[in-house]
């Protein structure tokens, strides 16, 4: 029999807001943290614009000689990790270590510390680079500190899947939770690539729209929209077996019922045009869950803001739900946080769980052009307070990833 899966735990560290509480409460006001680089000199860069995280102190979270050998994306990571622990109340002297583990994704990883290091050994020589570059700058140390901070000592890993990191994360920590291997599991994801060679390789292939107008930026589902906005932060989730939440008397966000994941088996960067990888991963949640297309009311849709992927979702969405897509709730929360990358799916996991406990829906903010391409209902402009019973995260990426997840509204 396969076991049941809750959400008790949150935390997160984004460009509208360095936790849960703050964060979902600008989600809701529809705050947009767009804003003009502060983090390099882009002089010599066309894109002036991001979604940076703003007054991140986490020297409140993290040792300062622990910092020094942190990459920015692993202090995301750590000190959102933390706050979903914390929040979980989990009392580790009480756990079986051995049967909690991390599943923490970066797409990129610690892209900022590559750079440094790279310019340390033009000028002084490459064996002269740090000692903590290697540690610091792969993918997986995320996961890896995070492990160490908890004491979490079961299965310990980092998704890599571009864009689609991070849900890949949850669905898999959910599936590894519902088969036995854990009881909990502390999943999501983290990037930091806000960097001289991070704007310059996305602007090179014409990834990144190139506006200075933060309003008309990160555009998701508009006719006008040109291009993502690059974002950073981190979004962590504590799941846990329903049995062991309930025994502890846990708080409980929402439930876990379904994952999908496909690839479209395609090109390295461009989605299927007819949208029918993402419809696969998203009637593949659904089925996992062993509930009918009609009974999801609501979608929280990658929503890059890039012409493909947003007619390409749309396709997609109207493949695997036919006529109920245009009775569905479809939002781009990324309008207000830009592109985290690896770390999207993961804060998109976290505003879908709150929409679900709080009956409110978050919008697709600074919508004014209506898409022939994009019909959906986008939830334009302003949020609406709507009960719904089953949502769906989206995220794709790069090299045809596509990872569905699919969370119930919790009933005690």
């Amino acid at each position: 029999m396969k076991r049941r899966v809750v959400i008790t735990g949150l935390g997160t560290v984004n460009p509208i807001g360095n936790n849960v509480k703050d964060t979902w409460e600008n989600a809701k006001k529809g705050v947009c943290g767009i804003g003009p680089i502060t983090r390099i000199d882009t002089t010599d860069h066309a894109v002036k614009v991001a979604g940076e995280v703003k007054d991140f102190a986490p020297e409140t979270v993290i040792d300062k000689k622990e910092l020094r050998r942190m990459d920015r994306y692993s202090q995301f990571a750590l000190v959102s990790a933390v706050e979903a622990f914390e929040d979980s109340n989990l009392n580790m002297e009480n756990e079986d270590p051995i049967r909690c583990g991390i599943i923490f994704s970066s797409g990129i990883g610690g892209m900022e510390t590559t750079e440094n290091n790279y310019a340390t050994g033009e000028r002084r020589g490459y064996d002269k680079v740090s000692p903590f570059y290697i540690p610091m700058g792969i993918s997986n140390m995320a996961a890896g500190n995070i492990a160490i901070r908890l004491g979490f000592k079961g299965m310990c890993t980092c998704v890599v899947t571009a864009c689609a990191s991070s849900n890949n994360a949850i669905g898999d920590a959910f599936h590894y939770i519902r088969d036995g291997y854990a009881e909990v599991m502390l999943c999501g994801g983290s990037e930091s690539t806000i960097t001289h060679l991070g704007l310059g390789g996305f602007t090179a292939m014409q990834a990144l729209n190139k506006t200075e107008d933060c309003n008309r930026a990160s555009i998701p589902f508009d006719k006008e929209r040109s291009g993502f906005v690059m974002g950073e932060g981190a979004g962590a989730l504590v799941l846990e077996e329903y049995e062991h939440a309930v025994a502890r008397g846990a708080k409980i966000y929402a439930e876990v019922v379904g994952y999908g994941a496909t690839c479209d088996a395609y090109h390295i960067t461009a989605p299927l045009p007819d949208g029918s990888g993402g419809a696969a991963a998203m009637t593949m949640a659904v089925n996992d869950a062993n509930i009918t297309p009609d009974m999801v009311g609501y979608i929280n849709a990658h929503g890059t803001s890039t012409h493909l992927n947003d007619a390409g979702e749309t396709m997609a969405i109207k493949t695997a739900f036919g006529d109920h897509a245009y009775k569905l709730m479809v939002s781009s929360t990324k309008s207000m946080t830009g592109h985290l990358l690896g770390g999207a799916g993961a804060v998109e996991a976290i505003f879908t769980a709150l929409a679900l406990k709080d009956g409110f829906i978050p919008a697709t903010i600074n919508y004014k052009v209506p898409d022939e391409e994009c019909d959906l209902d986008i939830v334009p402009n302003e949020g609406r307070n709507v009960q719904v019973d089953y949502a769906l995260s989206n995220s794709l990426g790069f090299g045809g990833h596509n990872a569905s997840i699919l969370l119930k509204k919790w009933e005690a």
